[in-house]
């Protein structure tokens, strides 16, 4: 592509040594520059691409996009926000390919994940062809990449996007989260169907404050085009707050509250697993087709009440994609869950259950869900989150104290996780003190292990019949279930290896 082709998209504040040539390709990192490429310079938190340039020089860039004028000899150019400036180049680089495809974005403070997943498996079922983008994974096709970001940097996407368009992909699923929001990652993105399920306080230090956190969020619903979809939570205030704040057709769930477009009822959680009726309360209407006022059932494999909600938006993003009914509740009853996301990888005779227990909100809704359940005792292994400051840890603790009593929760198995962290998730001893500090204003006993393997051997030696062992907590604990079921097998050499690894199939956490 000519350079001017691609400059006339952006807004160019000024130039030096400015002449045209065709572009090969785009690149923001400077190692991965190519002779002809165009090199974007990033400003990151950590690392400044301007220092960098004379590196993509030597690599061969055929001219530079800057925010700071450059000591250099070829083309540069300068702009305002040269990450924007990326997302607009990528965009209009690969052919403007997410406008040829449904584009579905998904953000949340919890349940990102499960939802895309839910999503995917009930679009699958209606032999729609999917691509999937998320924390996980990056999926279309035979092509399968483990996910480095939650949604990938600009050019990466929209180099996604024309792979997915020329494997003839036409609905793409992808988490969306507030970093991408705000770093313009998602800039350009033609989406379809945009949701916002819940918002709680995660990430708050990333962007200075909730208020900031909830309008990079706000800003999926709030510039969604107006043939667009926002599907959008009653249960959840903030969700609900924004009904009025889209150009975008609305349309509202309710779990608790029944007055949503869509809402449930006779919900039973008494398995852990959930089973409920789903209520088409208004007609909706999608294109040439619809959806009169109707009940249907769905029972899920997956556990938890947050499951509920997840499922909720899954059913809305399918009707709105035309599938269905009977399709719907098969690829929804079928879907066999995401790795951590509250998955019991063990149930002889009692459960084992392994979930990232990221944050209060995923926190309360996972001890919620135990709440509904039916066991004799609760036995927590938590890792401490590591390298993510006092206000973080003292209010997941602040979380798990608030279900003490309910849940008869006398003690805590903790871990540092020390040999199963990098530094970048290593635990600060003040982090350790602010829990430890919380713990004990609430009377709660904290066995405390440096070591992962040690705390999980400490959890199986209190398991009695009929009781649950929640595996919890992000980073370190990624290695929790296949240490806990190898400890299994150690002492039941008798049993099917393959069976009892069957819920670690196809896993890349902690493998």
């Amino acid at each position: 592509m000519r350079l001017y082709g691609l400059l006339q998209f952006i807004d160019v504040i000024e130039f030096w040594n400015e002449k045209d040539m065709d572009i090969r390709g785009i690149a923001y990192n400077s190692r991965k520059v190519s002779p002809g490429d165009l090199f974007v310079c990033i400003k990151g938190s950590n690392v400044d691409g301007h220092k960098y340039v004379n590196q993509a020089i030597e690599n061969g860039a055929a001219a530079v996009i800057v925010e700071d004028y450059q000591e250099i000899d070829i083309p540069q150019f300068r702009v305002k926000d040269s990450r924007k400036a990326l997302a607009t180049l990528s965009h209009n680089y690969y052919g403007r390919p997410s406008e040829k495809m449904t584009v579905i974005g998904i953000t949340a403070t919890n349940g990102k994940t499960s939802t895309s997943f839910m999503v995917n498996s009930i679009l699958e079922s209606y032999g729609i062809k999917t691509g999937l983008i998320g924390t996980v994974m990056v999926k279309y096709g035979d092509f399968i990449e483990p996910a480095i970001l939650t949604t990938p940097e600009s050019l990466d996407l929209q180099r996604h996007f024309a792979q997915m368009n020329r494997k003839g992909v036409s609905h793409v699923v992808m988490e969306v989260s507030s970093s991408a929001l705000e770093l313009n990652r998602v800039g350009e993105v033609d989406f379809d169907i945009v949701t916002l399920n819940n918002v709680g306080r995660e990430h708050i230090d990333l962007h200075t404050s909730f208020e900031k956190y909830f309008e990079y969020k706000a800003s999926l619903i709030r510039n969604a085009k107006s043939t667009a979809w926002a599907i959008l939570n009653l249960d959840c205030p903030y969700s609900k707050s924004l009904i009025d704040e889209t150009k975008a057709r609305v349309l509202t769930i309710g779990v608790k509250d029944n007055r949503g477009d869509l809402y449930c009822s006779n919900l039973d959680l008494s398995t852990g697993r959930p089973k409920f009726k789903v209520h088409i309360q208004n007609p909706i209407k999608v294109d040439n087709m619809g959806y009169e006022p109707q009940e249907f059932n769905i029972d899920l494999f997956v556990p938890g009440f947050h499951s509920v909600y997840n499922s909720m938006v899954a059913i809305s993003v399918g009707l709105l994609s035309g599938v269905p009914v009977p399709i719907i509740q098969e690829g929804i009853n079928s879907f066999k869950g995401v790795e951590r996301r509250f998955q019991i990888i063990y149930d002889e005779g009692f459960k084992i259950i392994d979930d990232h227990f990221a944050n209060p909100e995923n926190i309360n809704v996972t001890l919620e869900t135990l709440s509904m359940m039916d066991y004799n005792d609760l036995h927590i292994v938590y890792a401490i989150r590591g390298s993510r400051g006092v206000i973080t840890n003292r209010e997941n603790a602040k979380a798990i104290v608030r279900w003490a009593s309910k849940l008869n929760i006398k003690e805590i198995i903790a871990t540092l996780s020390r040999s199963h962290v990098a530094e970048k998730d290593r635990v600060r001893d003040e982090e350790i003190e602010v829990f430890k500090e919380i713990m004990d204003e609430a009377n709660i006993k904290v066995h405390l292990y440096d070591e992962l393997p040690d705390a999980i051997s400490h959890g199986l030696s209190k398991v009695s019949k009929e009781d649950i062992l929640l595996l919890a907590g992000c980073q370190g604990m990624d290695y929790g279930a296949k240490i806990v079921l190898e400890e299994i097998y150690k002492s039941k050499p008798n049993m099917d290896k393959k069976e009892l690894f069957r819920a670690l199939g196809n896993r890349i956490a902690g493998m």
